[in-house]
């Protein structure tokens, strides 16, 4: 598990107050139960931690535990590149 992946996690979990085996990469937000205000919490602290900006089009495509990681690596990796 990636450095990126175990954060995101953290953070996730202390928003949606879920534990931590019940991420895989196929989970969705349906599945933690988790409401549109614990998602925007979760990617208005992933903005923060990352010091990036996801849009709401970008947002709208993040279904799933395993999209939002591999999002979040792909913005993050861009980024240390720029």
């Amino acid at each position: 598990m990636s450095a990126v992946e175990e954060k995101i996690k953290e953070i996730i979990t202390g928003i949606v107050h879920c534990e931590g085996k019940a991420l895989t990469p196929t989970t969705t937000w349906k599945d933690l139960k988790a409401d549109s205000l614990d998602l925007v919490q979760v990617l208005v602290q992933l903005e923060e931690t990352y010091g990036i900006e996801i849009s709401d089009t970008d947002a709208e495509k993040l279904k799933s535990f395993g999209d939002l990681v591999a999002y979040i690596e792909g913005v993050v990796a861009a980024k240390a590149k720029s």
